[in-house]
């Protein structure tokens, strides 16, 4: 079995749950979605800064990890309105347009706690 390497659990709902944040298994890290919560714990009220937000939570989590944002090869976004779809899009050309990995954005009908407008997943392959 491939070794995996864990970033630290960073809430008491991780560890009750039992998920991990983000995991490195050999050359892949596979970041869990992540949502816009800053780290004082408000939520700003627009979905783009939201998922900026998203975005460098991913970023952090894979360097921790021993990744870049440029091998990231997949994001999922979630949208609770698909109205935010434009906001959310820009984040990610934002983030990751100069990568073009494969991405995918649907609308769904809630997330967690209702203040969340966006959540974010991501792949990415370390050379």
């Amino acid at each position: 079995m491939t070794e995996r390497t864990r970033i630290p659990p960073l809430s008491p709902f991780e560890e009750a749950i039992g998920f991990t944040r983000a995991l490195r298994a050999g050359d892949r890290i596979v970041v869990s979605g992540q949502v816009g919560v800053e780290d004082d714990g408000s939520v700003a009220p627009d979905a783009g800064q939201q998922a900026d937000r998203c975005f460098a939570q991913i970023a952090h989590y894979i360097a921790e990890l021993g990744g870049r944002m440029e091998d990231v090869v997949r994001i999922r976004m979630f949208v609770t309105d698909i109205a935010d779809a434009d906001a959310v899009s820009a984040a990610f050309s934002r983030a990751l347009g100069h990568v073009r990995p494969t991405g995918t954005l649907v609308a769904i009908a809630a997330l967690y706690d209702p203040r969340w407008k966006v959540e974010i997943e991501a792949e990415a392959v370390v050379e």
